[in-house]
């Protein structure tokens, strides 16, 4: 896990060149889609040598626990009508542009967890996989920090959008840390690998499934499904946040007196959703019990002024919310050199 400046600059930008990856789902317009699918009318020119970021890595601690944020890059999608569905497209930009952020599109960052809890390697989701660029950063990136994929010991699954799961296979479709247990809500596995649910779906989320399926097929007999409540690793306990999917989970890490909520994709991005938590974003698949339960979980981490990290939240993703009026306030939090 110990990494140092050099070894984050080791490898330089050339091994971050490449074109985005193409989108491994039908539409971003469907509920069911995970925000990785953008439209091909979406993605951007590739990305040169002179142009590409160093590896984005980020440390921090949790009582005992070494976190290290892994970002799987960054997809800016266009702000469609109904990315927000029950608010106008005028409204939207206008937080857009409160936030300082370009009108008519959404940046939607992606950043994976690394939890080293007494020498033992979680994962919390994988990334996009497909191929190094704007997205699909993370097994380069740990390669950079010197972290054999097969050295990780769990991979912990959210939900089952293509953003989370994608990187559990390599491009040539085995699976990306061969060694891993691999751990997945048993409400959301339920759901997606159900035939009547599949068959009862709009064509729009059929996507949905046929992915699912065809990710954790090399897995077949291996995959261990988990309950809400449930201990996954020492400290590390699921937590049912239902809405974006029908099995959202988000997880709450312990360690001594200090504690941080691993949200995942409770909500999107935080100047429309964590400053607006009545908004609902086109990607929850339950907006109405989304919402309910974003309002009650933020209610609640404020007024514990419990750290968050966020699957969605601009790198490194880890912040305090603050009530403020009738949404919260982000406060990004202070970056530290060392640990």
């Amino acid at each position: 896990m110990d990494f140092t400046r050099r070894s984050l600059i080791a490898g330089g930008a050339g091994a971050m060149v490449a074109g985005l990856a193409a989108p491994q789902l039908a539409s971003a317009q469907s509920p069911a889609a995970s925000p990785s699918a953008a439209s091909p009318a979406a993605t951007k020119p590739p990305v040169t040598a002179a142009a590409a970021q160093v590896p984005s890595a980020y440390r921090y601690k949790v009582g005992d626990v070494v976190v290290t944020a892994v970002s799987d890059g960054m997809r800016t999608i266009p702000l469609s009508d109904t990315f927000v569905r029950n608010q106008p497209k005028d409204a939207v930009n206008a937080a857009l542009k409160a936030a300082f952020l370009p009108e008519n599109q959404v940046p939607i960052s992606f950043t994976v967890l690394l939890l080293d809890i007494g020498g033992r390697k979680v994962l919390v989701d994988t990334g996009n996989g497909g191929q190094p660029g704007p997205v699909g950063l993370v097994r380069g990136t740990l390669g950079d920090l010197g972290v054999d994929p097969a050295s990780v010991d769990q991979v912990v699954i959210s939900h089952f959008h293509a953003d989370h799961i994608n990187g559990l296979l390599t491009a040539e479709g085995t699976p990306a840390f061969p060694k891993a247990q691999l751990l997945v809500p048993e409400r959301e596995w339920a759901f997606w690998m159900d035939d009547g649910q599949m068959s009862r779906a709009p064509d729009a989320q059929k996507g949905g499934f046929q992915n699912a399926r065809r990710v954790f097929k090399p897995f077949e007999g291996k995959v261990e499904r988990y309950a809400w409540d449930k201990e996954l690793a020492p400290g590390l306990t699921a937590v049912g946040t239902p809405g974006h999917t029908p099995g959202h989970t988000s997880f709450t890490l312990a360690s001594g007196s200090d504690a941080l909520f691993i949200q995942s994709d409770l909500t999107n991005l935080p100047a429309l959703f964590v400053r607006n938590p009545s908004w609902q974003v086109m990607f929850d698949m339950d907006p109405a019990m989304a919402a309910e339960v974003r309002r009650k979980t933020y209610d609640r981490l404020s007024s514990e002024r419990t750290q968050v990290a966020g699957y969605h939240f601009p790198f490194p993703g880890a912040a305090h919310l603050e009530k403020a009026g009738e949404g919260f306030r982000y406060v990004p939090v202070l970056w530290r050199p060392v640990l």
